[in-house]
């Protein structure tokens, strides 16, 4: 009964997303766009902007060309580089008190994907000054326009300067959860690949597989468009072919740039087709234990792709001729992608276990579990619907 709830809830929602507010941020890229956000800053009357950013960020150096063209313009500014890793509630407001005291009326998010979530945030509870970010939680639940909000990705695997989408942790109750709300989608998305060159290998790899994972979850869905299809299959064909590149040769621009294209074809297609049960499991992992959300969706996709078993085949064997691999039937495609999905993580050194420094514990799976069926049944329009056991088997296969 739980099962065919769960379906109805989601068809409902599927055939409601057609008449929702859907906008595109407008794109900015190219090597050195990044110094360009001042003239946009100004050309759109914007007279003080907050930088969110964290401090690797500032001690790269990143937000120098920015600052200096800022300087050169008369533009104004305030930086907060507190963020972390899955992002905090004490964080956002700490950002949004700063954007208060100081006046500013527009926001510049710097960094990967926490980054821009926490700016998001900050925005939402500056138009919505009454509602604490807890109440925030699921969907539609701002429903207020941002002030100008511009994304500037350094990593390529988040998608988030283009989603709907914003995870946020509870530190007191080490929940992880998505806001979702059509007015969290930035107006402008800053893609410069030099950005990105900076990445350690690790972090090129995990949040390469971040968007990948994005791609994946959103075309096995069962809430897909023709146009989230093709970004879906877009973003796995370039990041077959680039992400190893990538996390070879730092240095290489071509691969650097190509991996921003596919992590934006990614962010695409799940902000309107979703996610599924990687995520969920991932943001449960990052909220209780802190494990890096790439990280933690790169061990899990998988364990969780071949427990979804015969319901994602005929997707998944799609993915695969996209990418060049043949089979008989599409069990065998189907496993076959999977084997690829681990033949690059081997590649890149990502372990296929969640690393004892986590300290992940099995006592904690009860939790876990709790968290990610909160978080994906009955939202997300998985291929197969899992219970408690699927998850707690699958926590136990990576912890």
């Amino acid at each position: 009964m739980k099962r065919f709830f769960y379906r109805v809830y989601q068809k409902i929602m599927y055939i409601g997303m057609f008449f929702m507010p859907w906008r595109k941020p407008q794109i900015i890229s190219g090597e050195g766009s990044f110094a360009d956000i001042s003239s946009l800053i100004k050309n759109n009357g914007g007279k003080k902007p907050l930088i969110v950013t964290d401090k690797p960020a500032m001690e790269r150096g990143t937000l120098k060309p920015l600052v200096d063209s800022l300087e050169k313009q008369g533009v104004d500014f305030e930086i907060f580089d507190d963020v972390l890793p899955n992002p905090t509630i004490d964080m956002i407001e700490s950002g949004l008190d700063l954007f208060k005291s100081k006046n500013c009326d527009c926001l510049v998010a710097i960094g990967g994907g926490s980054v821009i979530d926490c700016a998001k945030v900050i925005g939402a509870r500056w138009v919505r000054p009454n509602k604490p970010v807890s109440k925030m939680r699921g969907l539609l639940k701002i429903r207020k326009k941002l002030p100008m909000f511009i994304a500037v990705p350094t990593t390529a695997g988040t998608g988030s300067e283009v989603t709907l989408a914003a995870v946020i942790t509870d530190s007191e109750t080490h929940e992880k959860y998505p806001i979702n709300d059509f007015s969290l989608i930035p107006h402008y998305a800053v893609l410069d690949p030099l950005l990105t060159v900076g990445l350690p290998p690790f972090l090129t790899a995990t949040t390469g597989m971040d968007a990948l994972t994005h791609a994946v979850e959103a075309f096995i869905g069962n809430s897909n468009t023709k146009h989230t299809k093709q970004e879906a299959v877009d973003a796995v064909k370039l990041i077959f072919k680039y992400l190893k590149r990538a996390y070879d040769n730092g240095g290489d621009i071509e691969a650097r740039q190509q991996m921003q294209l596919a992590a934006h074809y990614a962010g695409l297609a799940f902000t309107r087709a979703y996610v599924g049960y990687i995520h969920a499991l991932a943001h449960a992992l990052g909220g209780m234990y802190g494990v890096p959300h790439g990280y933690a969706n790169t061990v899990l996709m998988p364990h969780v792709l071949r427990r979804y078993g015969k319901s994602a085949h005929k997707k998944l064997a799609l993915l695969a001729g996209a990418i060049g691999i043949t089979g008989n039937t599409d069990e065998e495609k189907a496993n076959k992608f999977i084997d690829a999905i681990d033949e690059l993580n081997s590649a890149m050194n990502i372990p296929s276990k969640i690393e004892a420094k986590f300290n992940v514990s099995a006592e904690g799976i009860p939790a876990m579990i709790k968290t990610a069926l909160k978080e994906s049944n009955p939202l997300y329009p998985v291929p197969k619907i899992f219970d408690a056991d699927d998850f707690e088997q699958l926590y136990r296969e990576v912890i």
